[in-house]
């Protein structure tokens, strides 16, 4: 009995595994094609059967885009945008969090309930009511009009993983230093922020990348060249009839270099995070 367990064991093993295996090659594979077409010039793109590795690889593609449409100042335009809403979103966040997690006033499960409609509610749909604040504020075409609508955009989800999170933190180590004379503000920047360190992460490496990636709502309020957005700027590069495909993985694989370095700088806290939630789950 126990020898056949133990094949039953490894032959599940091995099936998991092999699926597993199947299942990284299928997400990987594109991205490996991306690499390999950005390397290649436009005639070598679309050869049949095609080069995995390209022969002969030029970094042309790459001083291209950055050398043409202002894609430099796309760039900065997009790491503006993305890191001022990304702290804004996650600080304004964690002090709703914060304010759900730790005190009791009028209307708090209704305000809760209000701030998670934010997650049910499509983005698409709201382009059109934005559009119409955004024209009646003066935001068009500029970064304030982005930076708002991103940070509001971002609220509900922080604010619903923080406040999670912060619940989980025993009261005791509030009432302690209440003691010692600590109100609330000094609690919140001694004792939460610094103990919810992978929940604040998590929050900012989800913010960022909405916010880097993010089209729709760039596309629609910006119409001035000088404040484009990178993807806009990689649409640039597609054009109406023809699309340079090496080109645009090119750009692309430029555009996903600071996620990257998001994500490597918060990967530590951010798999605590997870970690964490699991276990509480």
């Amino acid at each position: 009995m126990s020898s056949s367990r133990t094949v039953r064991k490894g032959a599940a093993a091995v099936v998991r595994h092999a699926f597993l295996i199947v299942a990284a090659a299928v997400m990987v594979t594109p991205f490996l094609y991306m690499i390999s077409t950005s390397f290649k010039s436009q005639a070598y793109v679309l050869t049949v059967p095609p080069q995995f590795i390209p022969n002969p690889a030029t970094l042309d593609n790459y001083v291209q885009v950055w050398n043409t449409q202002n894609f430099g100042r796309y760039f900065a335009n997009s790491l503006l945008v993305a890191v001022t809403s990304t702290f804004l979103s996650v600080l304004l966040s964690a002090m709703m969090a914060y304010a759900f997690a730790r005190f009791e006033f009028r209307g708090k499960k209704l305000l809760f309930r209000v701030v998670l409609l934010g997650l049910m509610v499509p983005t698409m749909m709201l382009i059109i009511p934005q559009f119409i604040l955004a024209k009646g504020f003066g935001m068009l075409d500029s970064y304030l009009g982005l930076i708002v609508f991103y940070v509001a955009g971002n609220l509900s989800l922080n604010t619903y993983l923080l406040r999670s999170f912060f619940v989980s933190i025993p009261n005791e180590l509030d009432q302690a230093m209440q003691v010692d004379g600590a109100g609330p503000w000094t609690r919140f920047v001694r004792l939460i922020l610094p103990l919810s360190t992978p929940a604040l992460a998590t929050t900012t490496i989800f913010t960022f990348l909405a916010t880097w990636d993010e089209f729709a709502w760039a596309a629609t309020i910006i119409r001035d060249t000088e404040l484009r957005t990178l993807p806009i700027a990689i649409r640039l590069f597609q054009g109406a009839n023809a699309t340079q495909w090496g080109l645009v993985f090119a750009a692309s694989l430029i555009a996903i270099i600071p996620v990257i370095a998001v994500f490597l700088i918060f990967q530590r806290y951010f798999v605590q995070g997870l970690t964490a939630g699991a276990i509480k789950g």
